[in-house]
């Protein structure tokens, strides 16, 4: 049966709802699910808790989220291309969870794998480790960090089934795959969606059976935070 629906909104009007938690595919502005972004704005719903890398910048990406004033917590491991996101953050409007990049990845790894929480050396000793238990291994000293789950994943990929498989490409697998097996409900947008059987198993990154739903990315540019160039060196022609 096939998980392709005609939009957006439709893959997400029945599970969205206040006070929820929302774990989002992405680094920066690079392969974010930027139409369920979008989606998840027009929806109206408020007193989200957003899990994921970072809130992309002002106007773009989970941004617009944060410009909606629909997010009251963030768990992510940096903030700082968002300017409205550290002004909120620092009037008390919003709750924010700082947590260390291969930590958040492992969190919400252990989340799609059924680990309910596990033992790290990153954080001891640091604000990161304050109020959590702490345990001894082989003489060293280990903070637990607990798994993450959210009521609702969404995940960018470039290649995708009706069955919901999903392949990414380049910089877009990034925190897309453990993100979307963290989610009580995940759903997908896909550059490419094709047939059952036409994709090859082994460049398979996510199975169908984590993804619930799947809808077609719309066209567009592909943003980055900060563009950086320098001059090409000039050609000189060699006689032939």
């Amino acid at each position: 049966m096939s998980k392709v629906k005609d939009s957006a909104a439709a893959a997400l009007q029945d599970v969205l709802h206040d006070g929820m938690t929302l774990a989002v595919g992405g680094f920066g502005l690079s392969g974010i699910p930027a139409d369920l972004i979008e989606a998840v704005r027009a929806s109206g719903v408020k007193d989200l808790t957003v899990v994921s890398n970072n809130m992309g910048v002002d106007g773009k990406g989970l941004g617009v989220l944060i410009e909606a004033g629909q997010v009251r917590k963030v768990i992510a491991s940096y903030v700082g291309e968002n300017k409205l996101f550290a002004e909120q953050y620092l009037a008390g409007l919003l709750e924010v969870e700082f947590t260390p990049q291969g930590t958040l990845a492992e969190r919400l790894r252990a989340g799609g794998s059924g680990i309910p929480a596990f033992y790290t050396k990153t954080g001891v000793g640091t604000l990161v480790a304050e109020g959590k238990p702490l345990a001894e291994f082989d003489g060293e000293t280990y903070v637990q960090e607990r798994a993450i789950r959210a009521d609702v994943a969404l995940v960018h990929a470039h290649t995708a089934d009706t069955d919901g498989n999903l392949m990414y490409r380049y910089t877009a697998r990034n925190f897309n795959p453990v993100v979307a097996t963290a989610g009580g409900v995940t759903i997908a947008e896909a550059e490419v969606i094709v047939e059952p059987g036409a994709l090859d198993p082994n460049n398979i990154i996510t199975p169908g059976v984590y993804v619930q739903r799947l809808i077609q990315a719309s066209s567009r540019v592909k943003d980055i935070e900060q563009r950086t160039v320098r001059p090409r060196a000039e050609t000189i022609a060699v006689p032939a």
